[in-house]
């Protein structure tokens, strides 16, 4: 439902965004867990990739929670044990901390209960400059920090070894700190109407 008026909503955000005002892609990403391997992998060199055990030992699991700048590509992120609609709440109050206090802010973001939480309905009435936009269901894809979590994925976690959550925990803030100091934006560049005629010509094939 809503499908085309959420995308020109968020994809009117990316190409033509408000005027003194933020735009932050925000998601969750749940249940990142710290492996260990069962041997240590061998290096790589001349002729040969580096190596891993196919089998691991796992040692608990973190979510992390990303907004992440539109206009820079800088994040503020932050881990936690669970996600729930408080956990939300407390990021929220972090990301009104962190920035700019004359600016409004426009988030985009999934429809996860949490999100819509009474508790989370009440926040937002008391903090008047944030404003939601809600991505049509499974439609994850128009969400750009779903881009930076693929990022944080193949270049710090998934071949990473963890002993513990806390040295995933720091692996995560780690790259989340070099991140900011050089951080790279990622450009939206399809408008609207072609993503639709994208679509209807998908759809005109499988018939």
């Amino acid at each position: 439902k809503q499908f085309v008026e959420k995308l020109r909503d968020i994809v009117g955000l990316y190409l033509f965004p408000p005027y003194h005002a933020l735009v932050l892609c925000y998601d969750e990403k749940t249940q990142i867990q710290a492996l260990d391997r069962t041997q240590p992998g061998l290096p790589m060199k001349k002729g040969r990739c580096g190596t891993m055990t196919h089998d691991y030992k796992r040692h608990g699991t973190t979510t992390l929670f990303a907004a992440l700048n539109v206009l820079d590509g800088k994040v503020i992120g932050e881990c936690m044990p669970r996600h729930r609609s408080k956990d939300f709440i407390r990021f929220l109050n972090r990301v009104d901390r962190e920035s700019p206090q004359d600016l409004g802010l426009h988030v985009i973001l999934d429809n996860l209960s949490a999100h819509k939480s009474p508790a989370v309905k009440q926040w937002l009435k008391r903090h008047p400059r944030f404003h939601f936009h809600f991505t049509p269901t499974g439609s994850s894809w128009l969400n750009l920090v779903e881009r930076w979590f693929g990022e944080i994925t193949r270049k710090r976690i998934r071949r990473g070894v963890f002993r513990s959550v806390e040295e995933l925990i720091l692996a995560i803030n780690d790259y989340l700190a070099n991140n900011n100091v050089n951080p790279k934006a990622f450009i939206w560049t399809k408008d609207a109407d072609t993503i639709l005629s994208k679509i209807e010509r998908c759809k005109a094939a499988r018939l």
